[in-house]
């Protein structure tokens, strides 16, 4: 509430000096106007925005997953460009990244890695990319140079504290040991550490190998065992109630979020916000910010797929 009182009292101070202005017919006093009136605007937007970061998990941090849909290589080359794009975007919002899991490709590029990204509201912004990312491009692994088109999914889970119940029973878990490998460079361990843990009643499997030791790699497995459990529940809740009101989503690989296309053009289009750019480079290098925002601030536009 502070927040908003402030931003009352500028709109006050304005409004004195419209009136003054006004009846000593004085032009500096208005010309105050302008500057006030624009820090005001910036402010009520401001504003707005943290409003849309209130939700009980939103100043959390995250992990986050980048998975490659089907295509073999080209999908999982574009999955390590989405890899590299959000550690790019984490490291200029100030957050720690963390890479806990990564499933090098066949051949190139990376079938699924995840995050551990802390940081303030690193959830509440991140949350904001998960679905499916579409990439159009002339494949560098095509010898006839064609245009190939791939796709790899996306999914953030608020880190949950120890005060949220999520009930795990132990008799529920399998916890597999294995030696990682493939292109994780210094942010994967190589030893017989890495540890693997199935929830047998739902299926959801997590990987943490990032640690030394077995149990500092069990306990991560199961901090991110406990988020995925926590956003099921969440997402169950919600499909009953989207059923009841009648608004359901398609989910698939029909229905992805963002097109990055780099040939025969070049465009990063938003399919949700209709928040474009000509400029993908910077974007993959992590310029994210402007998507996040629109999509957080509840931008809706009629917006054509690009191909």
């Amino acid at each position: 509430m502070d927040g908003w009182d402030r931003l009352s009292r500028q709109l006050e101070d304005i409004r004195v000096l419209i009136e003054l202005g006004a009846e000593a017919a004085d032009e500096a006093t208005l010309a105050e106007v302008g500057p006030l009136n624009e820090e005001l605007e910036r402010g009520v937007t401001q504003a707005e925005f943290q409003k849309m970061l209130a939700g009980p998990h939103d100043k959390s941090s995250c992990f986050f997953s980048i998975n490659a849909g089907a295509g073999g290589t080209e999908a999982q080359d574009w999955a390590e460009m989405l890899l590299r794009m959000y550690l790019r975007y984490c490291e200029r919002k100030g957050w720690k990244s963390e890479i806990t899991e990564y499933q090098p490709g066949d051949e190139a590029g990376v079938k699924s890695a995840t995050l551990a990204v802390t940081g303030e509201y690193a959830y509440g912004y991140l949350k904001a990319e998960a679905g499916i990312h579409r990439l159009v491009r002339i494949s560098p692994f095509d010898s006839n140079a064609r245009r190939h088109t791939s796709f790899a999914s996306v999914f953030a889970f608020p880190e949950i504290e120890d005060d949220i119940e999520v009930k795990i029973i132990e008799s529920d878990l399998r916890v597999d040991t294995f030696r990682s490998s493939g292109a994780g460079g210094q942010h994967v361990n190589t030893t017989d550490s890495a540890i693997r843990i199935t929830h047998l009643p739902s299926g959801i499997v997590v990987a943490c190998q990032s640690e030394r030791s077995q149990h500092m790699n069990k306990a991560t497995a199961m901090r991110m065992l406990r988020a995925k459990l926590y956003e099921k529940e969440l997402q169950e809740r919600a499909s009953q109630a989207a059923e009841i009101s009648g608004d359901k989503k398609e989910i698939g690989w029909g229905s992805q979020i963002r097109s990055y296309v780099l040939h025969p053009y070049k465009m990063v289009k938003d399919l949700r916000t209709g928040v474009e750019s000509g400029n993908p480079d910077a974007v993959l290098d992590g310029e994210l910010e402007e998507y996040i925002v629109a999509y957080l601030m509840g931008v809706r536009r009629d917006v054509k797929d690009v191909s």
